[in-house]
């Protein structure tokens, strides 16, 4: 099997085109990293705050119970 480079600094040179090749394949990684780390982001935060959201519903409903459980007052008979 023959190589289509001599070394590995003509292999990264690639006859002068290198940094366009090598500046081409660092965007299409860098690309797909964030395609495949954003939606896991995106559901943390959706997670925490839907948490939040409970946690703040849940102290309002504590906070309101009392006050809603008591009486309003007995209606006396009229004679």
């Amino acid at each position: 099997m023959q190589f289509q480079f001599d070394s590995l600094a003509a292999f990264l040179a690639m006859n002068g085109h290198g940094p366009y090749v090598w500046a081409a394949y660092l965007v299409a990684v860098a690309v797909l990293v964030a395609l495949a780390v954003t939606p896991a982001m995106r559901q943390r935060r959706m997670v925490r705050e839907f948490s939040r959201q409970v946690r703040l519903e849940e102290a309002r409903r504590r906070a309101a119970k009392p006050a809603a459980a008591q009486p309003l007052g007995e209606v006396e008979a009229v004679k």
